[in-house]
């Protein structure tokens, strides 16, 4: 994909659903009793491996599109597949499937594409078989393929050297299955989706301060889930309408969790003009998210408020190249586990276009100010780092290139089309 200077976005937009939400919603209706409806499911390639994995374990699922709905087998009711599940690119999928896997009475062999089988599962290995679990890595290098042979679980405290979602939604799935009460204490409380909608099925699971607490369930129920607009996708739009001249966008329905919102905290802090319009807050928290073009400064983001947008740091970064004055983002060292290293990518297509940016070890500086030029940028197959550049590529001098831009697919299959669309002509 190519993208040259843009004069101005207008318009409206109604983003995916959230991709956290949607995986959830098709792990936990699998393992509930009863019919689970899912309204505004992303049909994103990672949340079809969710729905693949789960009907290789003898699910019934009709993905009708907007619509899918899940016909529970309880949560004991999975059967063993005849292959090993293949993951794709989705990292929620590798790790949250482990701690349903951890209590089953099979064996099953995890895997997914070249990426995943580079990112590392030690940290939900390590609690898990602190639990009783059999899971090893089969070529012992702490990564997928996983090999787990399910196991009779105890309830543990597992103190979480990381603050992730996943991580702790592992652990808790597993808890569901354990002889006694599970605790997972995070340095920060990350993405909390997993506890909100654990609760919507019936499980008895709550929060103390940054310890989520669970305890085991005879059984799961269906629900009727509704997906919130993902603000990890919403974020692109966002910035767009912040740093293209000439711009005024309204973002419809976007989930606004305060597990996730960060984003909208450093905009605000960066004197963005942002409002939140329509806002509702039954079950998951929405709004409607109005941006126009702002003159940014920069900031420094750090400590408490980085799991709240972590997926958004890499728009996050080359949007401080158009605020005035210096950006710092620390404690983000998760970024280098992501799809891709985010850090290093970032720093070197940033500074490809003539920005200046400096790599930390858990973070970047961002010096803004400097016009940017096209370049050809590697997304290194990562979709964030594909849509950031795109958007970057609307304010740069000359034609951007992006290399593996079809990765999108990954979260948000219809961003190209809908960022061409509010384009002014």
């Amino acid at each position: 994909m190519k993208f040259t200077k843009c004069s101005g976005l207008k318009g409206e937009v109604t983003i995916p659903g959230d991709k956290s939400v949607s995986h959830r919603s098709v792990m936990f209706g699998s393992i509930a009793k009863g019919t689970t409806e899912i309204h505004n499911f992303l049909q994103g390639a990672d949340c079809l491996s969710t729905i693949s994995c789960f009907r290789s374990m003898g699910v019934a699922i009709e993905n009708n599109g907007d619509t899918v709905i899940v016909h529970g087998n309880g949560l004991h009711g999975l059967e063993k597949p005849d292959t090993t599940l293949d993951c794709g690119n989705s990292g929620t999928t590798t790790r949250l499937i482990s701690g349903i896997l951890a209590a089953q009475d099979f064996s099953v062999t995890l895997t997914g594409d070249a990426s995943i089988r580079k990112r590392p599962m030690k940290r939900i290995m390590t609690p898990l078989s602190m639990m009783g679990a059999d899971i090893r890595s089969l070529h012992d290098n702490g990564c997928a393929p996983l090999v787990i042979t399910g196991k009779k679980l105890h309830g543990i405290h597992y103190q979480s050297p990381v603050a992730s979602a996943q991580v702790k939604s592992a652990i808790l799935l597993a808890g569901l299955y354990a002889d006694g009460e599970t605790k997972v204490t995070e340095p920060y409380v990350s993405r909390n989706h997993s506890e909100l909608m654990l609760s919507c099925f019936g499980a008895d699971v709550r929060t103390e301060d940054t310890t989520a607490v669970i305890q085991p369930a005879e059984e799961l129920f269906g629900q009727k889930v509704l997906v919130p607009g993902d603000i990890s996708s919403a974020a692109f739009f966002i910035a767009a309408g912040l740093i293209i001249p000439n711009s005024e966008i309204l973002i419809h329905n976007v989930g606004i969790n305060p597990t996730r919102d960060g984003i909208i905290h450093v905009c605000r802090a960066m004197g963005a003009d942002i409002e939140l319009l329509n806002q509702k807050h039954d079950g998951e928290p929405t709004a409607d998210i109005l941006v126009r073009s702002s003159r940014l400064k920069g900031t420094v983001i750090g400590g408490a408020i980085i799991p709240t947008l972590i997926d958004e740091l890499p728009m996050i970064a080359a949007m401080a190249c158009f605020a005035e004055g210096e950006t710092v983002i620390r404690d983000a060292a998760e970024l280098k586990v992501k799809e891709s290293n985010r850090i290093a990518v970032m720093v070197e297509n940033l500074t490809a276009m003539g920005a200046d940016v400096e790599e930390t070890e858990d973070g970047m500086i961002i010096r803004g100010g400097r016009p940017l030029h096209s370049a050809v940028i590697d997304s290194k197959l990562d979709h964030r780092i594909a849509m950031t550049f795109a958007v970057t590529g609307c304010c740069a001098d000359g034609e951007t290139e992006i290399v593996g831009a079809e990765c999108v697919n990954i979260s948000y299959p219809g961003f190209y089309g809908d960022l061409e669309r509010l384009m002014t002509k």
